[in-house]
């Protein structure tokens, strides 16, 4: 079975700078409207689908969710599905909030964008 690896947020933050990663976001839509790491895809664990992953040759896939449980359950489905490296981000995002890393967020009051940083 495939092993699913841990990544942490800066490590992340570099591979997709690289373009070395595709990270899934599988929190549900209103978490992902009101903030989001930038050039996440959403596929909310709710409805996950391992087939609906897109193809990722040559890159890393990346789960992530608010702390790290949801992910890792979708990363189990994934690998269990055959994929062959999948990771987790370790803490999801709320540690990458915490390391101050680039986000997009919308005030949900207005729909105005708040914050938005570049990797």
């Amino acid at each position: 079975m495939t092993q699913i690896v841990q990544i942490r947020p800066a490590h992340l933050r570099d591979a997709l700078a690289r373009g070395e990663a595709l990270l899934i976001d599988v929190r549900e839509p209103g978490e992902f409207a009101a903030e989001r790491i930038p050039g996440a895809l959403l596929y909310p664990l709710s409805t996950f689908d391992p087939e609906a992953i897109p193809a990722v040759a040559g890159r890393k896939l990346v789960m992530h969710c608010g702390g790290g449980g949801r992910s890792m359950r979708a990363a189990q489905a994934l690998a269990a599905s055959g994929h062959d490296e999948v990771h987790n981000l370790e803490g999801g995002i709320r540690a990458w909030k915490e390391q101050g890393l680039p986000l997009v967020r919308v005030d949900p009051a207005t729909g105005q964008l708040l914050e938005q940083g570049r990797l």
